[in-house]
Formats: C-alpha cells, structure tokens, sequence
C-alpha cells in the first residue's frame, strides 16, 4: 500500500546525518534531526497509549516552540488530526472552535489551563495537557516516559491531516480540512518550484498556528532537509543579523515594512541571501521597490489561502514561456503554479477576457477538501465543474500573471457601480506622505453604500483628509471617491498582518445615517 502520510514523506527527506543542527534557536539551543525523529516518536506513542480513534482531532493554542513544531509533526505521524489556533483566540472563540471540532486532546499554555480545560472537558473533550515554550509542561512529561521509536501510521492521499479555522470576518469561523495529499502535493511542488537546494537555511521568524509558517515554510525546509534558524518572536535586527548564515526568508509584507526602518539592512547584510519570499497580505509596490534599492533582492510575492495552500507565485527563475521575459512583478502575485487551474469569472457565471476583473476560481491537488461539518456551505463554495470559489476578486493579463484586486466581500457597490478598493488605495498609497490606507464600503441613504477612506501617515508627515480627496477628485471617476476621509494613528490588523476592514466598517457603519 502506497503511503502517503505527510510526516514520512518529511522524515525521508532528512539528512543521512541525524546528529546534523536541524534548528538552531534564539535562546541558545539547538536540535538535531535525530531530536526531531525521537520527539515526535515519543509525542505519537503518547497519543496512541491515549486509545484514540485514527483521525481524531488535535487541538493546539501554544506559544511557539520548536516542541510545538514537534507535537505538530507528532499528530501527522499518529494519524490524527492538527488543529491549530491562533494564540490570540480568547474564551468564547474557543469555546466555539472546541465545540465545533469536538477536539479528542486539546495542548494549551499552563497560562490558560484553567479556563482552556473547562471549556475542553464541558465539551467532552477527555485528554488536556499543557506544553510553554520553555520545554515545561505536561506534555512532555507525560511523551517521557514513552519509546522514541515509533512506525508512523499509514494514511492514503485523502485522509484529513488538519482543520485550519479562516478568520471568519463574516459571520461563523468555518474549518477548513486539509489532506495529506493536499499538503504534500503542495510541498513538493513548491521544493522544486522555489528552487531548494542543499545547503539552503530557512530564518523561520512566522507563527506557527497559519498556512504560512506552519506548513509553507515548515514543509519547504524539512522537505529540503534544511536548517532552519528559529526566532520565538520577529526581531528585525536579529532577523538581519541571521542573513548572513541564511539563504530564505519568508514574511508577511509588515516584516519587510520594519527591517526597511533599520539601518543595518544593506546589500552587504543580504549578500548570502538566496530568497525573500512575502504573502498573506498585499505587498506595497513602494516596499517592493524600496527592497530591490536597499538590499539588491527582488521579493517574490505569492498567493494561497487557508483553503489551498499555495496558488500562484512569481517565478523563482526566468519562465522559458516567455523567452527569457518573465520576471517578478511588484503588485502581481505571479502564474498559477504547476497543477493549479486559475480562472476569473464574471457574476454571470461565464470566463472573463484578459484584463477584466472578476471572481477567482481554482482547481488541483491542493485544493481542500470542504468546511468541517459544513456540508451546504462546501457545496455553496464550489462550481459544478469542481472549481473552488475563493471569494478574491482579480484579474489576469497578457502575460498571465495575476493580481489581486480585493475580497469580494470587501467590493463597494455605490450607486450600482462597482468600486474596487485596491484600485482606489493604489492612488491614495502613492500620494506624498501617506504610509497605508483603506478603504471600506459603509451604508449610505442615497447610493446604498458609499467608500470611506481611512489613512496612516509616514513618520513626521503631516496629511490633511479634504487634500486626500481633492486629489483624487483630479486622478478618478466619481463614483469611485471615498465620501469621507479619516487619518488615524494606525489600522487595525491581525496577527498575520491583514488590515481588518470588517473592524472599520462596524466602526464607520453609521456614518451616514
């Protein structure tokens, strides 16, 4: 039988030499791969000594370790299930992500055992350990006293791995269930894709409860059998400094924002570098250009979802289809990767022509497999023809590269015109002065909903509101002009960066009315 168990496919893929560094720490410590292998042997014969079905549900709210990472490989290796959560997550947001994945063991800090272990026993919930990131806790405990040998389980390419909850800025947080296959599929892809090499060293500086440390950059460098230098918290002068023994880097659009700010960061401090690689958010044209300027490196920026994994990306190396012209694109997020089917569809259902903007639709072996016990809302996201329904709105060009143009949730429809947001920050962003802005659609007695602009300044720069619109009274249609304008200190985000609109828009709802 053909195993597919994502753990094997990354423990066959360390180096010969066991007692190599696979993760060096910024508190002096290191692991070798062996550490790796032992660990998560003991942590899954833990599991297996708990009599749990195969396929039950693993809950995780941790600070981040590299014990964290292990637990996570552990949970693949048990064939159970990984549910991360965002350690931001307070009492009722639990509460619901607990009821709903009916978790067999939940792992929280000792901080929050008190409060996690009555929600999690309410539930039904029979195993709660706790596990800090300072190698303490009961989990460890409890994982010593068990074999560090341990035959992983096998799974087929179907089988759930892990339910990712998107961030639910409408309505209830949905779990997306991601399989062995879907993730592995991916990894492999983006191995060759990204061109790993022997010898890269990942600075791992991203959360571990999201695609984009979790899996993209987890998978890629123990997929590559690559050292990755881990950093508890992002640190820009400590991320800087690792440059030097690095090779990849990979970061929400903020992170690059901040190191822009240190003067360490030259061309001589990103020498060694081999990749620079941003997602989770938009990158700003002005930090792409300012990035090429200071360091000599071109970031290549991507798209993915919780939903997906990875999507698209610009290209690593020049693309032979278009002889030697291809490059990375600031404001694109690249082609469709290899295996990934990419369309932009109008509301009527049909393909739009190059250059018109419309709803993203996509296809492959990435592609989740549906919302936990959401049957209708799965169908409800899906084509007949097996298209997922990312709910971004985009568009494609002549040379196939795609952009991004917003979420259509985000889509202003003022006096039945459509307004897109990016369009309208991309004017405000390159006015002088301005840092970032947003705009968000709010209700409106005459033209049902109308744009609100709300912008942060650059440090020492002084914006007037009525100015901002001025201007682009001067540059756009006037349909498209935010009715308001507000400078604030700054915008709300998550943790992954992502401006919350959905918080401006409750904030700014009543504005006309």
């Amino acid at each position: 039988m053909a195993q597919h168990n994502l753990f094997s496919a990354l423990r066959a893929a360390f180096p010969k030499d066991l007692d190599q560094i696979a993760v060096e720490t910024d508190n002096g410590l290191n692991y070798s791969w062996r550490d790796l292998d032992r660990a998560s042997a003991m942590l899954a014969n833990l599991f297996e000594s708990l009599d749990i079905p195969k396929g039950s549900r693993v809950a995780v709210q941790v600070e981040k370790s590299v014990e964290a990472m292990m637990l996570y490989l552990a949970t693949l290796r048990a064939g159970l299930v990984f549910l991360p959560l965002n350690t931001a997550y307070q009492s009722a947001e639990i509460e619901y992500f607990v009821g709903n994945a009916e978790p067999a063991v939940v792992v929280c800090s000792s901080a929050n055992f008190g409060w996690v272990s009555k929600i999690a026993f309410k539930a039904g919930t029979r195993h709660v350990f706790t596990l800090d990131d300072d190698r303490t806790g009961s989990l460890l405990a409890r994982a010593a006293h068990h074999s560090d040998q341990h035959t992983p389980t096998v799974q087929q390419a179907d089988d759930l791995a892990a339910i990712l909850y998107t961030s639910g800025t409408t309505g209830r947080s949905k779990g997306a269930m991601l399989s062995h296959g879907n993730m592995l599929s991916n990894a492999v892809m983006l191995k060759d894709y990204w061109g790993w090499k022997p010898g890269d060293v990942l600075i791992h500086a991203l959360p571990i409860f999201h695609v984009h440390g979790l899996f993209v950059a987890i998978h890629g460098a123990l997929l590559n059998g690559s050292k990755m230098i881990w950093l508890s918290k992002f640190d820009p002068q400590r991320v800087i400094t690792h440059m030097a023994q690095a090779t990849v880097f990979m970061g929400v659009p903020t992170l690059y924002v901040r190191m822009l700010n240190e003067p360490s960061l030259t061309r001589e401090a990103a020498k060694h570098m081999r990749l620079f690689i941003a997602g989770s958010a938009p990158l700003l044209i002005e930090t792409f250009n300012a990035w090429i300027e200071r360091t000599g490196h071109t970031i290549l920026e991507r798209y993915g979802m919780s939903e997906t994994v990875m999507l698209t990306s610009n290209p690593y190396a020049v693309d032979a289809r278009y002889k030697g012209q291809s490059e990375r694109r600031g404001g694109t997020v690249g082609f469709p990767l290899p295996g990934v089917s990419l369309r932009v569809r109008g509301d009527d259902g049909h393909n739009l022509p190059v250059g018109e903007i419309g709803g993203i639709e996509v296809k492959g072996p990435n592609v989740f497999h549906g919302y936990w016990r959401m049957p209708e809302k799965t169908k409800e996201e899906f084509t007949s023809d097996g298209y997922f329904k990312t709910g971004d709105v985009g568009k494609i060009d002549e040379r196939d590269y795609v952009t991004i143009v917003g979420r259509s949730k985000d889509l202003i429809i003022s006096g039945g015109y459509n307004v897109y947001p990016a369009e309208i920050e991309g004017y405000i962003n390159d006015m002088p002065g301005v840092a970032e802005s947003a705009l968000v659609g709010v209700a409106h007695p005459d033209f049902g909903e109308v744009g609100v602009a709300v912008v942060i300044a650059k440090a020492g720069a002084q914006l007037n509101a009525d100015q901002i619109i001025a201007q682009l009274k001067s540059q756009l249609a006037n349909f498209k002009i935010p009715k308001k304008c507000f400078v604030v200190p700054e915008l709300p985000r998550n943790t992954m960066g992502k401006v919350q609109k959905n918080l401006l828009r409750e904030q700014y709802k009543s504005l006309f009315l």
